[in-house]
């Protein structure tokens, strides 16, 4: 994956739109399939909302609660927290369980949650389980899981900074994910530096066009409100092909 990120201002920007608004500036300048990559295809389950969108580098790691024999490795936490630290943050750690769709235990509760924010991580996407869920909260450590449990069982790191698959989508160590209670998206590293201001740009020409045609029907007929959205629809297109067609992204 590409070591160049993007600056923290853009990140805290990235940060005040939903995921959705992410995803719509995203399909206007990505070369890849936006109808089928980029974002998970199974549901997740945000387990604070409230904490609103979050956004980082993706910490990929391995588990298999399952298995005691994991638990028995010497030294493997240490070499493990060793490398989170060495990888730059705001960092998500993206967590693979295999024992998925069965859950055994949690990799993550109130004691990891403070452990990897200490270490520059804001949150989780694991296809496994939680617990201590307000434990996590007051830590402020988000997470996007499967489901809650009761116990941890043989939760420890199989291995890390490799590639894994999470909730139907693969995601690569070093990848950039915007998250929120929609889902996640995992931006390809070619995409990164124009996202922002995609983003920002199909978010204000819908503010400026079909959103307002949408709203603004008080006095009119059903054929006046169609006209109008018409015309609204064909301004927002106008717009996009221009702004990207001056960028080299549509024919």
């Amino acid at each position: 994956m590409t070591t160049t990120r993007l600056p923290y201002a853009d990140l805290l920007q990235l940060k005040r739109w939903n995921t959705p608004t992410i995803y719509n500036g995203w399909e206007q300048i990505t070369k890849h399939n936006a109808g089928r990559d980029g974002f998970n295809i199974e549901e997740t389950r945000d387990f604070m909302p409230h904490m609103g969108p979050m956004v980082g580098y993706a910490v990929t790691v391995v588990i298999e609660p399952s298995n005691p024999a994991h638990a028995k490795v010497p030294g493997v936490g240490a070499e493990y927290r060793r490398y989170i630290a060495s990888v730059p943050g705001p960092k998500i750690i993206v967590v693979q369980d295999l024992d998925k769709p069965r859950v055994i235990g949690a990799f993550w509760g109130e004691v990891n949650s403070n452990v990897h924010r200490s270490l520059g991580c804001v949150g989780t996407i694991t296809d496994g389980a939680i617990r201590d869920v307000d434990e996590m909260c007051n830590a402020g450590f988000k997470a996007l899981a499967r489901r809650m449990c009761v116990g941890h069982a043989f939760s420890c790191p199989v291995r890390w900074g490799c590639e894994v698959e999470v909730f139907g989508r693969v995601v690569q160590p070093g990848q950039l994910i915007h998250a929120d209670k929609h889902g996640f998206l995992a931006v390809p590293p070619e995409d990164e530096a124009r996202l922002l201001d995609a983003a920002r740009f199909m978010d204000s020409n819908e503010c400026n066009t079909v959103i307002p045609a949408a709203r603004d029907i008080a006095g009119k007929t059903t054929a006046e409100v169609l006209d109008g959205l018409d015309d609204a629809v064909r301004r927002f297109g106008e717009a996009a092909r221009g702004k990207f067609a001056r960028e080299g992204e549509w024919s």
